[in-house]
Protein backbone atom coordinates (compact mmCIF):
# COMPACT_ATOMS: atom_id res chain seq x y z
CA UNK A 1 0.00 0.00 0.00
CA UNK A 2 1.15 3.32 -0.88
CA UNK A 3 2.14 5.87 2.16
CA UNK A 4 3.52 8.65 0.42
CA UNK A 5 0.82 11.70 0.25
CA UNK A 6 1.89 12.15 -3.46
CA UNK A 7 0.63 9.03 -4.31
CA UNK A 8 -3.20 8.62 -4.96
CA UNK A 9 -4.52 5.34 -5.63
CA UNK A 10 -6.97 5.24 -8.38
CA UNK A 11 -7.98 1.62 -8.98
CA UNK A 12 -7.32 -1.79 -7.19
CA UNK A 13 -7.85 -5.11 -7.98
CA UNK A 14 -7.51 -8.25 -6.62
CA UNK A 15 -5.46 -10.58 -8.80
CA UNK A 16 -3.61 -13.58 -8.43
CA UNK A 17 -3.61 -13.49 -4.79
CA UNK A 18 -2.02 -9.85 -5.13
CA UNK A 19 -3.30 -6.55 -6.18
CA UNK A 20 -3.26 -4.52 -9.52
CA UNK A 21 -3.21 -1.35 -8.36
CA UNK A 22 -2.98 2.30 -10.50
CA UNK A 23 -1.75 5.35 -9.06
CA UNK A 24 -0.82 9.02 -9.97
CA UNK A 25 1.35 11.57 -8.68
CA UNK A 26 2.57 15.17 -9.02
CA UNK A 27 5.77 14.03 -11.43
CA UNK A 28 8.66 17.05 -10.03
CA UNK A 29 11.16 15.86 -12.91
CA UNK A 30 8.37 15.85 -15.76
CA UNK A 31 6.42 18.75 -14.31
CA UNK A 32 3.04 17.13 -14.92
CA UNK A 33 0.97 14.62 -12.83
CA UNK A 34 1.72 10.94 -14.29
CA UNK A 35 0.23 7.44 -13.51
CA UNK A 36 1.84 4.18 -13.28
CA UNK A 37 0.17 0.53 -12.67
CA UNK A 38 1.87 -1.64 -9.67
CA UNK A 39 1.45 -5.63 -9.15
CA UNK A 40 1.54 -5.99 -5.77
CA UNK A 41 2.54 -10.04 -4.86
CA UNK A 42 1.00 -11.30 -2.49
CA UNK A 43 4.39 -12.01 -0.53
CA UNK A 44 4.71 -8.13 -0.13
CA UNK A 45 1.63 -8.21 2.88
CA UNK A 46 4.80 -10.11 4.81
CA UNK A 47 8.09 -8.47 4.07
CA UNK A 48 9.94 -6.31 1.36
CA UNK A 49 9.83 -8.02 -2.46
CA UNK A 50 12.23 -7.58 -5.48
CA UNK A 51 11.23 -5.33 -8.07
CA UNK A 52 10.71 -5.40 -11.73
CA UNK A 53 10.11 -2.27 -13.85
CA UNK A 54 8.69 -2.58 -17.38
CA UNK A 55 9.29 0.44 -19.87
CA UNK A 56 6.30 -0.12 -22.26
CA UNK A 57 6.91 1.08 -26.29
CA UNK A 58 5.60 3.86 -28.72
CA UNK A 59 1.88 5.05 -28.21
CA UNK A 60 1.28 2.98 -25.47
CA UNK A 61 0.50 3.75 -21.85
CA UNK A 62 1.07 2.32 -18.49
CA UNK A 63 -2.04 -0.03 -19.20
CA UNK A 64 -0.80 -1.95 -21.86
CA UNK A 65 1.72 -4.13 -20.33
CA UNK A 66 -0.83 -5.05 -17.13
CA UNK A 67 -3.71 -5.43 -19.60
CA UNK A 68 -1.49 -7.74 -22.52
CA UNK A 69 1.40 -9.10 -21.24
CA UNK A 70 -0.09 -12.62 -19.11
CA UNK A 71 2.51 -11.96 -16.47
CA UNK A 72 1.36 -11.50 -13.20
CA UNK A 73 0.33 -15.21 -12.50
CA UNK A 74 4.28 -15.66 -12.71
CA UNK A 75 4.94 -12.65 -11.00
CA UNK A 76 2.68 -13.67 -8.33
CA UNK A 77 4.26 -17.36 -7.85
CA UNK A 78 7.73 -15.48 -7.98
CA UNK A 79 7.10 -13.00 -5.32
CA UNK A 80 8.28 -10.23 -8.00
CA UNK A 81 6.03 -6.66 -7.83
CA UNK A 82 6.22 -4.79 -11.14
CA UNK A 83 6.40 -1.46 -11.91
CA UNK A 84 4.10 0.15 -15.26
CA UNK A 85 5.01 4.16 -15.55
CA UNK A 86 3.65 5.49 -18.61
CA UNK A 87 5.75 6.03 -22.05
CA UNK A 88 5.92 10.09 -21.82
CA UNK A 89 4.77 13.25 -19.92
CA UNK A 90 0.69 13.83 -20.08
CA UNK A 91 -1.35 16.56 -20.24
CA UNK A 92 1.00 19.22 -20.99
CA UNK A 93 0.80 21.44 -23.94
CA UNK A 94 4.28 21.77 -26.23
CA UNK A 95 3.55 22.55 -30.04
CA UNK A 96 3.91 19.45 -32.19
CA UNK A 97 3.88 16.88 -29.54
CA UNK A 98 0.90 14.98 -30.80
CA UNK A 99 1.83 15.59 -34.50
CA UNK A 100 3.02 11.84 -35.03
CA UNK A 101 2.97 8.35 -33.07
CA UNK A 102 6.82 8.15 -33.26
CA UNK A 103 7.59 11.45 -31.43
CA UNK A 104 5.99 13.25 -28.11
CA UNK A 105 3.29 12.00 -26.73
CA UNK A 106 3.95 8.38 -26.11
CA UNK A 107 7.47 8.63 -27.30
CA UNK A 108 9.47 9.71 -24.81
CA UNK A 109 12.31 7.11 -25.57
CA UNK A 110 13.11 7.63 -21.92
CA UNK A 111 16.11 9.77 -22.61
CA UNK A 112 16.55 13.37 -20.69
CA UNK A 113 16.01 16.01 -23.87
CA UNK A 114 18.44 18.87 -23.96
CA UNK A 115 16.41 20.76 -26.67
CA UNK A 116 14.58 23.73 -24.53
CA UNK A 117 11.35 23.31 -26.37
CA UNK A 118 10.91 19.63 -24.76
CA UNK A 119 13.56 20.06 -21.34
CA UNK A 120 11.01 20.85 -19.08
CA UNK A 121 8.78 18.01 -19.81
CA UNK A 122 10.96 14.98 -21.66
CA UNK A 123 13.03 13.77 -19.30
CA UNK A 124 11.87 10.07 -18.54
CA UNK A 125 14.89 8.82 -18.35
CA UNK A 126 15.47 10.54 -15.53
CA UNK A 127 11.55 9.99 -14.18
CA UNK A 128 12.09 6.06 -14.29
CA UNK A 129 15.93 5.84 -12.97
CA UNK A 130 15.52 8.59 -10.47
CA UNK A 131 11.76 9.83 -9.29
CA UNK A 132 10.06 7.04 -9.80
CA UNK A 133 12.82 4.76 -8.10
CA UNK A 134 12.80 6.76 -5.35
CA UNK A 135 9.25 6.79 -5.10
CA UNK A 136 8.70 3.36 -5.05
CA UNK A 137 11.76 2.79 -2.33
CA UNK A 138 9.30 4.96 -0.07
CA UNK A 139 5.50 4.24 -1.07
CA UNK A 140 5.24 0.01 -1.20
CA UNK A 141 6.71 -3.45 0.21
CA UNK A 142 9.65 -3.18 -2.12
CA UNK A 143 13.34 -3.81 -1.87
CA UNK A 144 14.79 -1.52 -4.08
CA UNK A 145 18.17 -3.16 -3.58
CA UNK A 146 16.36 -6.29 -5.39
CA UNK A 147 15.82 -4.37 -8.44
CA UNK A 148 15.57 -5.29 -12.20
CA UNK A 149 14.54 -3.52 -15.77
CA UNK A 150 12.81 -4.84 -18.72
CA UNK A 151 11.17 -3.35 -21.82
CA UNK A 152 9.52 -3.83 -25.77
CA UNK A 153 10.68 -2.29 -28.50
CA UNK A 154 11.11 2.06 -27.37
CA UNK A 155 11.00 0.52 -23.95
CA UNK A 156 13.67 -2.12 -24.30
CA UNK A 157 15.77 0.38 -25.43
CA UNK A 158 14.75 2.33 -22.13
CA UNK A 159 15.57 -0.73 -20.09
CA UNK A 160 18.52 -1.26 -22.06
CA UNK A 161 20.12 2.24 -21.20
CA UNK A 162 18.50 2.45 -17.93
CA UNK A 163 20.59 -0.45 -16.28
CA UNK A 164 23.52 0.41 -19.10
CA UNK A 165 24.17 3.60 -17.58
CA UNK A 166 22.74 2.85 -13.88
CA UNK A 167 24.19 -1.04 -13.29
CA UNK A 168 24.25 -0.35 -9.63
CA UNK A 169 20.51 0.06 -9.20
CA UNK A 170 20.02 -3.22 -11.75
CA UNK A 171 20.63 -6.72 -11.14
CA UNK A 172 19.26 -7.85 -14.82
CA UNK A 173 17.97 -6.53 -18.09
CA UNK A 174 16.18 -7.82 -20.43
CA UNK A 175 13.92 -6.48 -23.81
CA UNK A 176 11.43 -7.91 -26.03
CA UNK A 177 12.12 -6.37 -29.50
CA UNK A 178 14.12 -3.57 -28.53
CA UNK A 179 15.04 -0.34 -30.87
CA UNK A 180 19.28 -1.50 -30.27
CA UNK A 181 21.10 1.01 -32.11
CA UNK A 182 18.72 4.27 -32.58
CA UNK A 183 21.69 6.85 -33.53
CA UNK A 184 21.17 3.96 -37.05
CA UNK A 185 17.38 3.43 -37.58
CA UNK A 186 14.65 6.42 -38.19
CA UNK A 187 13.02 6.30 -35.07
CA UNK A 188 15.78 6.97 -33.57
CA UNK A 189 16.87 9.97 -35.90
CA UNK A 190 14.03 11.38 -35.35
CA UNK A 191 13.77 11.32 -31.52
CA UNK A 192 17.07 12.20 -30.98
CA UNK A 193 17.33 14.96 -33.14
CA UNK A 194 14.22 16.58 -31.95
CA UNK A 195 15.07 15.70 -28.23
CA UNK A 196 18.93 16.14 -27.94
CA UNK A 197 19.53 18.54 -31.31
CA UNK A 198 21.75 18.20 -34.19
CA UNK A 199 24.75 17.31 -32.42
CA UNK A 200 25.25 13.20 -33.01
CA UNK A 201 28.02 12.89 -31.20
CA UNK A 202 25.90 13.34 -28.08
CA UNK A 203 22.97 10.56 -28.92
CA UNK A 204 25.79 7.82 -28.16
CA UNK A 205 25.18 8.72 -24.79
CA UNK A 206 21.54 7.33 -25.27
CA UNK A 207 22.32 4.00 -27.64
CA UNK A 208 22.74 0.66 -25.94
CA UNK A 209 24.58 -0.68 -28.63
CA UNK A 210 27.46 2.53 -28.67
CA UNK A 211 27.32 2.29 -24.66
CA UNK A 212 27.97 -1.54 -24.33
CA UNK A 213 31.34 -0.53 -26.74
CA UNK A 214 33.15 0.92 -24.04
CA UNK A 215 30.89 -0.75 -21.24
CA UNK A 216 32.71 -1.56 -18.16
CA UNK A 217 30.40 -2.09 -15.29
CA UNK A 218 29.17 -4.97 -12.96
CA UNK A 219 26.85 -8.06 -14.77
CA UNK A 220 23.85 -7.40 -16.06
CA UNK A 221 23.15 -10.87 -17.41
CA UNK A 222 21.08 -9.21 -20.37
CA UNK A 223 18.40 -11.30 -21.83
CA UNK A 224 16.83 -10.15 -25.62
CA UNK A 225 13.96 -11.62 -27.67
CA UNK A 226 13.13 -11.24 -31.09
CA UNK A 227 10.87 -12.10 -33.67
CA UNK A 228 12.46 -12.95 -37.17
CA UNK A 229 8.81 -11.98 -38.72
CA UNK A 230 8.60 -8.83 -36.74
CA UNK A 231 8.05 -6.29 -39.24
CA UNK A 232 10.60 -3.38 -38.23
CA UNK A 233 13.23 -6.35 -37.91
CA UNK A 234 16.17 -5.33 -38.60
CA UNK A 235 15.60 -2.03 -40.09
CA UNK A 236 14.54 -0.14 -37.03
CA UNK A 237 15.65 -2.59 -34.34
CA UNK A 238 19.08 -3.26 -35.60
CA UNK A 239 19.17 -6.26 -33.50
CA UNK A 240 22.39 -7.52 -35.16
CA UNK A 241 24.83 -4.07 -34.63
CA UNK A 242 24.30 -4.98 -30.54
CA UNK A 243 25.05 -8.55 -31.38
CA UNK A 244 28.03 -7.78 -33.18
CA UNK A 245 29.38 -5.85 -29.80
CA UNK A 246 27.99 -8.71 -27.73
CA UNK A 247 30.02 -11.06 -29.20
CA UNK A 248 32.73 -9.01 -30.20
CA UNK A 249 33.43 -8.67 -26.05
CA UNK A 250 32.54 -11.49 -25.18
CA UNK A 251 29.83 -9.80 -22.88
CA UNK A 252 27.44 -11.86 -20.88
CA UNK A 253 24.23 -11.42 -23.40
CA UNK A 254 21.59 -13.81 -24.29
CA UNK A 255 20.20 -12.42 -27.68
CA UNK A 256 17.51 -15.32 -28.88
CA UNK A 257 16.11 -15.20 -32.81
CA UNK A 258 12.57 -16.86 -32.96
CA UNK A 259 11.03 -17.53 -36.20
CA UNK A 260 7.62 -16.65 -37.15
CA UNK A 261 7.02 -14.62 -33.90
CA UNK A 262 6.20 -10.68 -34.93
CA UNK A 263 6.40 -7.07 -32.62
CA UNK A 264 3.16 -8.15 -30.73
CA UNK A 265 1.98 -8.67 -27.15
CA UNK A 266 1.19 -12.16 -28.92
CA UNK A 267 4.74 -12.29 -28.76
CA UNK A 268 5.74 -10.87 -25.16
CA UNK A 269 2.91 -12.72 -23.67
CA UNK A 270 4.93 -16.53 -25.44
CA UNK A 271 7.59 -15.44 -23.45
CA UNK A 272 6.98 -13.69 -20.45
CA UNK A 273 7.40 -16.38 -18.23
CA UNK A 274 11.08 -16.94 -19.40
CA UNK A 275 12.25 -13.37 -18.83
CA UNK A 276 10.63 -12.96 -14.78
CA UNK A 277 11.72 -16.10 -14.07
CA UNK A 278 15.19 -14.48 -15.35
CA UNK A 279 15.37 -12.02 -13.33
CA UNK A 280 14.20 -14.12 -10.33
CA UNK A 281 17.08 -15.85 -10.71
CA UNK A 282 19.71 -12.90 -10.33
CA UNK A 283 16.86 -11.15 -7.72
CA UNK A 284 15.46 -13.91 -4.93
Amino acid sequence: MANSNNVQLLSSSKCFGGFVNRYSHDSSTLSCLMKFHVFIPPQATNHRVPVVFWLSGLTCTDENFIWKASALKSASELGLMLICPDTSPRGVEIEGQRDSWDFGEGAGFYITATVEKWAKHYNMFDYVTKELYDLVAASFSADITKASIFGHSMGGHGALICALKNPTKYKSVSAFAPICNPINCAWGVKAFTGYLGEDQEKWKAWDATELLKNYSGENLHILIDQGIADKFYPDQLRTESLKAVVESRQIDAQIRLHEEYDHSYYFISTFIDDHLKHHAKFLN
